[in-house]
């Protein structure tokens, strides 16, 4: 099943998520439903929260990312392969490195990328689909596309990383958001 992805302006993306048990209803059924709509979305992570769901639960794919490299980012081969994982209850134990930029963007808040820093190493504790427990590091991009996922779970949104002025420059933006006064090729749920 396909879910609708939350646009920015709910609530529910500014909501802390709550812990789950191995005996969550339905969990096998929702995280294979995750992964369909993000693939369908053309994303490369989607949080619970981004389906109306305000658990701590995300799902990523980096490896895709290393798939589709542009030749000005070659560079970033050196961070690969990259990982298809579910994290449940997500818990980041350590940040390393020097903070870089990337461009990001995210399925609640489309037709929007602006440079991000984030630091380049992530260690997280998780545990998998099974609920096999696992403390992790990882680097370059699968470390931001985790750390935007964790974001999401913890109630926050790439664009608050923005220094107030480029916010208060992208208003206009992000209301037609939340009217719903926006097109893109996946289903979309708007506040009210």
């Amino acid at each position: 099943m396909i879910f609708p992805i939350v646009a920015y302006g709910d609530p529910i993306l500014r909501k802390v998520g709550k812990h789950i048990s191995p005996d969550y209803p339905g969990l096998a059924t929702l995280i294979a439903d995750m992964w369909e709509t993000m693939y369908e979305s053309n994303g490369v992570g989607l949080a619970a929260p981004q389906i109306n769901k305000d658990i701590r639960l995300f799902v990523i794919d980096s490896a895709q990312i290393f798939d589709h490299l542009e030749e000005s980012e070659k560079h970033l081969l050196s961070q690969g392969p990259g990982i298809k994982k579910v994290f449940i209850n997500a818990k980041v134990e350590a940040l390393a490195g020097d903070e870089w930029a990337y461009n990001e963007g995210c399925l609640s808040i489309p037709k929007i990328r602006e440079d991000i820093y984030r630091p380049e190493e992530v260690t997280i504790s998780y545990a998998d689909e099974n609920f096999v427990q696992h403390t992790e590091t990882y680097k370059g991009i699968t470390a931001r596309v985790i750390l935007h996922e964790y974001d999401h779970i913890e109630g926050k949104l790439f664009i608050d990383y923005l220094k107030p002025f480029r916010r208060k420059l992208m208003q206009g933006k992000l209301k037609d958001i939340s009217k719903g006064k926006i097109k893109v090729d996946y289903k979309m749920i708007f506040p009210g």
